[in-house]
């Protein structure tokens, strides 16, 4: 593959879903888009690149978008976000109006552990969000993946990362080889595609959103953009989940962490006033 090449196809990629590949990327690219090229019959990358310069090549292009996208997840993943959430969410349900429903969105969900997994956090509080109704939203780029969160199996080796056994048993029946979510916990997540370049004003307010190991993929000017929109998307006394290794220094002055937490942001007057 040419420079020239890989410059295309990386432009492509980070135009369409903010995901920056470097130079030491070539592999990744061969790799993944290889069952593609074999499907298509192209020769080889610079091949491909030179066929998604046509503007009639929209569906090839969005493919290739979701075949460098990194879909990793996984159950009650890290753990003390989903700790924080359970003593969260009854204060959120005590503030808010009769009627009015929480509000969880889970970007980039990927195979929806997450979104599933903030559904039995719901269903374990029971009477502490004192019959408070919780909309679940789970988005991502991939139609793939959200097709799968939509199903709702998983298996064996999805299923032991990171669920506990009497969850397991409790929220989810045996099929075979898989394992899927029981219709009463399906029903508590829809699924939508949703690029997070994209304007986000449609989805609405949240309460609480997940945007969790997403943004180590991006530069400092889409991470800047999308921790501002979605600042501008969580309820004042709400919240905004990143991952460990990602935070908002130096990125934007509209959240700031959560005191005594890792990987928790506020609004940051939310904060300021806490500390």
């Amino acid at each position: 593959m040419t420079p020239e090449s890989f410059a295309f196809l990386s432009g492509l990629v980070k135009a369409r879903s903010g995901i920056v590949l470097t130079a030491d990327k070539g592999y990744m690219l061969e790799t993944r888009l290889g069952p593609m090229l074999r499907r298509e019959g192209l020769a080889g990358l610079d091949v491909l690149a030179l066929r998604l310069r046509s503007a009639r090549e929209e569906r090839l292009a969005a493919e290739v978008v979701e075949a460098l996208t990194t879909n990793e997840s996984s159950f009650f993943r890290d753990g003390k976000p989903f700790d924080h959430l359970r003593r969260l969410l009854p204060k959120l349900a005590a503030a808010r109006a009769p009627g009015q429903a929480l509000r969880v969105w889970s970007a980039a969900c990927s195979s929806g552990q997450e979104a599933y997994s903030v559904a039995m956090v719901v269903t374990e509080l029971g009477a502490a969000l004192g019959g408070r109704r919780v909309e679940i939203l789970g988005t991502d780029l991939s139609r793939e993946m959200l097709d799968r969160a939509r199903d709702g199996a998983f298996t064996q080796f999805e299923v032991q990362r990171g669920l506990p056994v009497q969850m397991l048993v409790k929220y989810f029946r045996q099929d075979g080889a898989r394992w899927c979510v029981k219709p009463e916990l399906r029903a508590m997540a829809r699924w939508q595609p949703f690029n997070l370049l994209e304007d986000a004003r449609g989805l609405g307010r949240f309460d609480v959103i997940f945007c969790r190991n997403v943004l180590i993929y991006f530069d400092a000017p889409t991470k800047s953009r999308v921790l501002g929109m979605l600042a501008g998307m969580v309820a004042p006394d709400g919240v905004v989940y990143l991952g460990g290794a990602e935070t908002v220094l130096g990125l934007t002055e509209r959240l700031a962490p959560a005191a005594g937490e890792r990987g928790v942001y506020e609004q940051a007057r939310q904060a300021a006033r806490a500390g």
